[in-house]
């Protein structure tokens, strides 16, 4: 998997993702990030990447120019997109980043000030993603997210192949919680049906942990959540228990 990724701030894409996971990948091969500086492809001697708006207002708006050109000096591959970050694209989620984890290069540009042209967006944008319902000074983290949640699923970058099937989101659901040595901390400890051995109790206690934390936290989820009869009958139980306890 290819990431081009242009921005005036590259130097922001050569430290987080040579850490951890994202580190290993690169290392490995897997994954490659390219930071494309679009002040290469000014057209001034003071490398100006962006200019007043027509019909006035305030803030600055990235010229078409540089944006364009700079896209145009990135070899495409046969399964690529052009993507915007922006906060009035489509709500980036675990099942788009499945969908992005099947190309080979994605494109990611991002917008500073107050926006791009908007003939950048009809001449080369394919895709319009937004990380959340809130406004970040630019499109470099949102990029950063995107990047780090679709390496996660490249074949190989987590190793096993159930690495990413029980991570929350993966089912439509939150995923249960997690617990490790000592076997009792400050009086908390952890609970039995762990401590077992018995795989198929367990799996049934994580599961009914996931649908309960998801109900409780996230009950929005629920609505497009690939769920069992087993699991319908159980919410059913869940959502009783949250009524009495009320």
């Amino acid at each position: 998997m290819r990431f081009d990724v242009l921005t005036i701030f590259p130097a922001l894409f050569s430290h987080y993702p040579r850490e951890g996971v994202l580190g290993n990948a690169l290392e490995k091969g897997l994954i490659e990030i390219h930071a494309v500086n679009i002040r290469d492809f000014t057209l001034d001697p003071h490398r100006t990447t962006d200019d007043r708006p027509y019909g006035g207002g305030e803030g600055m708006v990235m010229k078409p120019e540089p944006i364009i050109n700079a896209l145009e000096s990135v070899e495409r591959l046969e399964r690529s997109t052009v993507v915007l970050l922006t906060p009035q694209g489509e709500r980036f989620d675990q099942a788009m980043a499945r969908e992005l984890a099947g190309l080979e290069q994605i494109i990611l540009v991002c917008g500073r000030y107050e926006g791009i042209d908007e003939r950048v967006r009809a001449l080369c944008i394919e895709r319009e993603i937004s990380i959340g319902d809130y406004v970040l000074s630019g499109g470099e983290l949102a990029a950063l997210v995107v990047i780090d949640a679709v390496s996660r699923l490249v074949p190989g970058v987590l190793g096993g192949e159930r690495s990413t099937e029980e991570e929350s989101f993966s089912d439509g659901l939150l995923e249960y919680p997690h617990y490790t040595r000592p076997r009792e901390f400050r009086g908390l400890r952890v609970p039995e049906v762990l401590l077992s051995g018995d795989h198929a109790r367990i799996r049934r206690w994580r599961r009914a942990e996931s649908l309960k934390r998801t109900l409780k936290r996230r009950p929005d989820l629920l609505e497009k959540a690939d769920l069992s009869p087993e699991d319908k009958v159980l919410l059913e139980q869940l959502r009783d228990q949250m009524q009495e306890s009320t």
